[in-house]
């Protein structure tokens, strides 16, 4: 392996211990009293049961796939694949494990203060989405960093692709169970609870003593928690995995290595750059929850900018022209398309913002269109909905013209 190889895998080492040291603190807040724990106890034994019965019924999925792949494209591809299937499973497992633990200790943090209910909440998201990211860099880094080193295949070698891919469609099989399984079980929860607490046994909404209320709670980790780091692990390693198989089919051995190593190393960067990241996320005078979240990105996203430069110069040359069928472009270019990525980030940030939050117009016209009843309520509902997908599109196609350009 490279010297560049090993430090993305220390990178992404970082990222778990950060997780492991993060997830400790957590653990030792306060979970509240008796009777919030008893309720805490009943989710997290739901998730766990809901979840390990999902992963049997994924796992014999998952052995017939592995054993077709091993059969058609060899051992490599068939390791892949049970890679990336494994590490998803595991990206899900703690972000289930995490979730049913954090959220008593958030509604306890959050009884003494909003402060110390964001810092909580914020840091066993944060927990997840290290570990998660951290595990799908050292997948692809260590995979990547085998067949290249003691296999002795080259970079482009159509082995070593087909072996990557095969880990982006592990992860994707789990990905596809833990997220949508999740959700219909949530929402077959909340639906059905609703229906017969309220409306037959006059229980109010989301009362514990209705058992479909812990079930949908359930549901809601299962599906928004484990799914979502089931979900994020497959974003991260197909998009890393993607971007590599491009630099090997679109570029000559020259440079070829290095612009493959050249998304492991920004993941490797940007997972430092986030770690600091959240030390940013503080409550101001405003006690803005998204201002926090603001402070966080933005101290992020510049530390990335500045890393990323000295990055690329160190991979490929600032003046470097690099040609592929007739386009030409430097180093210099691909720093821009970085910066680019990153606008395009923060855009679509304040745009989910503008879009959910109670402050702005799009909520409160569906809030004013309850007033006159459901079937207003229904119309503009979906209208503003049908809106906010345009703008999220318009700013991702005007991203991609001008990276291209």
């Amino acid at each position: 392996m490279t010297t560049a190889l090993w430090l993305v895998i220390g990178c992404g080492l970082l990222a778990v211990l950060y997780g492991i040291l993060a997830s400790r603190s957590i653990l030792a807040a306060s979970a509240g009293n008796e009777r919030m724990q008893e309720i805490a106890t009943a989710i997290q034994e739901g998730a766990s049961a809901y979840l390990s019965r999902q992963y049997r019924t994924i796992a014999m999925v998952g052995v017939v796939i592995f054993a077709i792949v091993w059969f058609l494209l060899g051992v490599k591809v068939a390791i892949g694949f049970a890679v990336g299937a494994v590490l998803s499973g595991a990206a899900g497992f703690i972000g289930m494990l995490i979730s049913v633990r954090a959220n008593v200790r958030t509604t306890q943090a959050a009884s003494e203060s909003l402060g110390a209910g964001l810092s909580i909440a914020f840091r066993s998201g944060a927990v997840t989405g290290m570990l998660v990211a951290g595990l799908a860099l050292l997948s692809v880094a260590v995979y990547f960093g085998i067949l290249t080193g003691p296999m002795g295949l080259e970079a482009g070698d159509r082995q070593v692709i087909d072996a990557l891919v095969a880990l982006g469609f592990g992860a994707s099989l789990i990905s596809i169970f833990a997220r949508l399984g999740g959700g219909i079980f949530t929402k077959g929860a909340d639906v059905g609870g609703d229906l017969v607490g309220k409306v037959e046994a006059g229980i109010p909404e989301d009362d514990p003593r209705n058992p479909a209320t812990i079930a949908d709670n359930v549901g809601d980790n299962v599906g928004d928690c484990a799914g979502m780091a089931a979900d994020l692990f497959e974003t991260y390693a197909v998009t890393v995995v993607a971007t590599m198989v491009l630099a090997s089919i679109f570029f000559t051995e020259g440079v070829q290595s290095a612009l493959m190593l050249l998304p492991l190393a920004i993941g490797g960067v940007c997972i430092i750059t986030s770690i600091i990241g959240t030390f940013f996320v503080r409550l101001g005078a405003s006690q803005s929850i998204m201002g926090a979240l603001y402070k966080g990105f933005i101290a992020s996203a510049v530390l990335s900018l500045i890393a990323l430069y000295p990055l690329i110069d160190q991979f490929v040359g600032m003046d470097t022209e690099i040609t592929s069928r007739a386009q030409t472009f430097t180093g210099f270019d691909l720093f821009l398309c970085g910066v680019a990525g990153l606008v395009v980030t923060g855009l679509i940030i304040w745009i989910t913002e503008y879009y959910t939050g109670t402050g702005y117009r799009p909520v409160r016209s569906v809030a004013a269109a309850s007033v006159t009843g459901h079937g207003t309520n229904v119309i503009q509902g979906l209208a503003v909905s049908l809106e906010a997908t345009a703008l999220p599109a318009l700013v991702i196609v005007i991203g991609i013209i001008v990276t291209y350009t």
